[in-house]
């Protein structure tokens, strides 16, 4: 079984940063794509960065230019450098990582319990 823990969140000024990381453990074999995804209040949850096992990236338009998602595989962890973070980025950030935790199962979605970033003044 797959567990993954978000840290690095919490409460920055509009225009400041913030680096989410993603930590994954527990059974792994091989890790494919991995990315974010964000849900703000009454909102639904929306992509925001993606990343797979070659390091191609995908971001969502809001994301663009402000946001960076990496992988350190060795390290089994996934990161997202948010920079000019304005109000509407707050939300609770989520990680996920399709995952085959044994050399003979199939391809599975793990999900992060997520984590809040606020951006207030």
């Amino acid at each position: 079984q797959v567990r993954l823990v978000e840290s690095g969140g919490g409460l920055v000024q509009p225009g400041g940063s913030l680096r989410l990381s993603c930590a994954a453990s527990g059974s792994i074999f091989n890790m494919y794509a991995m990315g974010w995804y964000c849900q703000a209040p009454g909102k639904q949850r929306e992509l925001v960065a993606v990343i797979d096992s070659g390091g191609t990236t995908n971001y969502a338009d809001f994301a663009k230019g402000r946001f960076t998602i990496s992988r350190d595989n060795a390290k089994t962890t996934l990161y997202l450098q948010m920079n000019s973070l304005k109000p509407e980025d707050t939300a609770v950030y989520y990680c996920y990582t399709d995952i085959r935790e044994t050399v003979a199962g199939g391809i599975v979605r793990s999900w992060g319990q997520g984590i809040q970033v606020t951006v207030s003044s």
